[in-house]
């Protein structure tokens, strides 16, 4: 399969991040997409979401799961901080 260029696969990787946003704000979170490198997608939590008990599960089991699906060059996400 040939490799599709990173501006191809990004506004597939906001269009998921899009559909799970209206979850996250109605819980009073956000998700903002940072970038995508080697099959990692960066992103920041937001709000509520930033700190939250559930937030490895949210990340992994929901975020992550859906990205792996919908979009076959993703394999990880991983969360970025401002502490970096």
């Amino acid at each position: 399969m040939e490799q599709r260029k990173k501006e191809d696969v990004i506004p597939e990787i906001n269009n998921v991040l899009n559909k799970v946003r209206p979850y996250l704000n109605s819980e009073g979170g956000d998700i903002e997409f940072v970038d995508f490198i080697e099959g990692v997608v960066y992103v920041r939590m937001m709000g509520a979401c930033d700190g939250c008990a559930s937030l490895d599960y949210t990340l992994k089991d929901g975020i992550e799961s859906l990205l792996v699906e919908y979009v076959p060059e993703v394999v990880e996400v991983r969360l970025v901080t401002d502490n970096l």
